[in-house]
Order: C-alpha cells, then structure tokens, then sequence
C-alpha cells in the first residue's frame, strides 16, 4: 500500500500475561491471537468486504478505506503488511481526526471524510494484511515505531509479519493478558485495471423469467436483506413460492417451487454492489 498523504491508519491492541498464562500466539492468518477468551472483541475490514471474511482484490491507483469496530472502550491499533514484507503503522498517525481511542459500538474509518490524506493503492502485488489490534490499556508501541514531529506516519522498525507478531508479543507483555485482542483482514492488489462497476439502479432488476439461467450485477443504496425481499416479491408474482432461505455472511441462497419444479436465487453484496443467479 502506497502512502501519499493518503496512508492507512490501523489499530493495534495490547495484551498482557502473566507467567501462568499462556503466551501469545503467531497465526499465519491473524499474525497474533490472544490464546485466553477476553470479552473484548475487535473487527477490521475493507470497504469492498463488509464481512471482513473475504480477500477482494484492488490495483495500483485505486483508493481504498479501511474500517474497524470495537464492542469496548479500546485503543486501537492498525497495522499493515505487504507481500514484500514491509510493514506501516496506519493508526495511530498524525493526520487522523479523533486518534485511536473508540468508544464501545464505534466504527472508525480511515481515512475519514474530515481527513485530509486518502490511501492508494500501489505495488507490490499480492496479498495484504491489515491487523487491528485493541486494547483496553494504551500501548508503548516506541520499540516498534516512531513518530518524527515532521512526518504524518511513523517510521516502523520492524518487518515481516514473523517479526511483527514477535515484537508485539513483547509490547502487550506488560498488560494483564485479558486486556487485548486482535483481528485480520485481507485484500489483494492485483495486476491489470479493474472491471467497470455495474451500473446504479433504483431498485433490483427483474429477472428475465425466459431463461433457465439469468445473471445480474448492480449497484444499489440498499441491505442485502431488501434486495432479497425484492426477488421474493418478484418470483412470488410469477408462482413461484419460497421453499427455504439460507445466509451466509453477504450471500443469501433461496429455493423456490412452482408446479412441481424447483428454482433457486443466490445474491451476493459487496458494499453497495449486488449479483445474482436465478435457476429454474
């Protein structure tokens, strides 16, 4: 990820045990998890993967925003770690409004509307990591970065997600250990120019009840859960009467019948863009 006054910010939490307790662990997924159940919970994601469970893909010169959740009072933490191993302290920073401290309930985005610096995307390709990491205790995060009065991000002085993990476990080691935890989200900077988005509408387009298989992508203001109940409504004036509705995170798969032959409809969203496959 390229900074130009336009950097990520991201939290980073803190933990803390004691020699009875069980030391922090390094996950190739999550980078560091606290290995004892906390109550306090973190979440961070991409704004083209509200679920945070996904890898979508950007390139070099998109912009992207980066959002991130507590259920607790909690200082945040965000780091990010290229393919290349370089690693950025996004948050905290010397541009952001509001610093790194979140109220329970709150969700952050960076950079927000009132900032003056945007994220963009650059090499090198591959998979990125964004940790967040909360803490119910501010951290001394001086051994890993620093800020110089003149720069708006710190200069990290670690590198890799291995020596990130391990300097962290030394900076939550002072905390009483059920006062951090920690979450990872991905995205992945792919090579070529990004597909044109689809086109807004203002509401869900009818599917073309002639063919066996009728596709659709979209943009739309609106929940996963209403453009659902639009295909509902839709199929419902054709006879067609909902057998069964599963949810998976951003994808909802119905079943259908009508005179004894089955259909079925898979929407999916990603941000305020939709897809969908209707079978019959």
């Amino acid at each position: 990820m390229k900074k130009t006054l336009t950097v990520l910010t991201a939290a980073l939490g803190a933990a803390a045990f004691s020699a009875a307790d069980a030391a922090p662990q390094i996950s190739a997924q999550s980078i560091i998890v606290n290995p004892v159940q906390t109550p306090l919970s973190v979440q961070v994601w991409t704004d083209r993967d509200t679920s945070g469970t996904r890898t979508p893909n950007y390139y070099v010169g998109d912009k992207i925003r980066l959002f991130t959740k507590t259920n607790e009072n909690a200082y945040i933490y965000l780091f990010n770690v290229d393919p290349s191993g370089k690693v950025d302290l996004i948050l905290p920073n010397n541009l952001q409004s509001g610093g790194n401290y979140l109220r329970a309930g709150e969700t952050r985005v960076f950079p927000s509307a009132q900032d003056n610096f945007t994220f963009d995307i650059a090499a090198p390709y591959g998979v990125n990591k964004v940790l967040a990491l909360a803490s119910r205790e501010k951290l001394n995060v001086n051994q890993i970065a620093n800020f110089q009065s003149q720069n708006a991000f710190a200069t990290v002085n670690v590198s890799g997600q291995q020596g990130l993990a391990q300097a962290l476990s030394i900076v939550v080691n002072p905390i009483q250990q059920t006062n951090w935890v920690s979450d990872t989200a991905f995205y992945n900077v792919a090579r070529g120019t990004q597909a044109p988005a689809p086109a807004p509408v203002t509401s869900a387009p009818r599917p073309n009840f002639n063919l066996a298989v009728w596709r659709s992508t979209f943009r739309l203001n609106t929940t996963l859960d209403n453009v659902h109940a639009q295909y509902v409504s839709y199929l419902g004036n054709q006879g067609f009467q909902l057998r069964s509705t599963s949810r998976n995170g951003n994808r909802i798969y119905s079943t259908f019948v009508r005179n004894g032959r089955t259909a079925s409809i898979l929407i999916e969203q990603s941000g305020t863009s939709f897809s969908v496959k209707f079978a019959q």
